[in-house]
């Protein structure tokens, strides 16, 4: 980066990630100087299933949905937005393991990458920074038990009720992707859909579901 950018990326971070912006103006750039900063495009896969660890990305704009695969089914783990890093990124590299899932780009993307010498120089004596990979872990942790207990014991139907509800009035997702998030296969999606499209629920398109009636999604998102 030049020294331009590595002053306003730290104005970002300062920001965005107060654990960084700790380390005090000179520190931070010091630290910048060592990084990368990546314009990534949306489908630009981050990492695959079994690939090494090298690095630690924190996503300044855009996303990256993290998910794992299995015998032709996708189940999203979690997205990681502007201002978080991925806690499978960081557990690999304090672990020394490998990838267990997948990161794909969803939306257009800004990163600043911090080599694995330089994450564990952090973390070995930056407080607030090790604090934040620690939060993140526990963040995470409590997410994807939330998705376990849901995939385990909650019905298909609520889980699609629930993945359409908070974006908006039109999701604009085909039902592949609703799939996708779910951990289920396309077929039973669309005729869960339709089932609801069917109640007044919601109205069908192509390539996007219109939420006529949220209450009601939000009751069978429920169970009532």
């Amino acid at each position: 980066m030049t020294p331009q950018e590595i002053r306003n990326v730290a104005r970002e971070l300062r920001s965005l990630c107060p654990a960084l912006g700790s380390l005090g103006v000179a520190a931070l750039e010091g630290v910048l100087d060592r990084v990368q900063l990546l314009r990534v495009p949306a489908g630009t896969p981050m990492f695959g299933e079994g690939s090494p660890c090298r690095q630690f990305p924190l996503v300044l704009e855009g996303s990256i949905r993290v998910a794992k695969s299995s015998e032709g089914r996708e189940l999203q783990l979690y997205r990681v937005m502007p201002g978080e890093s991925c806690v499978l990124t960081g557990g690999c590299l304090v672990g020394g393991r490998d990838y267990p899932a997948t990161g794909v780009v969803e939306q257009d993307a800004r990163l600043v990458v911090l080599p694995k010498p330089v994450f564990d120089e952090l973390l070995a004596t930056h407080a607030p920074f090790r604090q934040y990979v620690f939060s993140l872990f526990a963040e995470r942790l409590t997410e994807l038990m939330a998705l376990v207990e849901a995939v385990a014991f909650h019905k298909l139907d609520r889980r699609v009720a629930g993945a359409l509800l908070g974006h908006g009035r039109v999701v604009e997702l085909t039902h592949q992707q609703l799939a996708d998030e779910v951990g289920s296969v396309r077929e039973i999606v669309t005729r869960i859909l339709r089932s609801f499209a069917d109640q007044g629920l919601v109205r069908l398109s192509r390539g996007s579901v219109e939420v006529l009636d949220a209450g009601g999604l939000r009751r069978v998102a429920e169970g009532i």
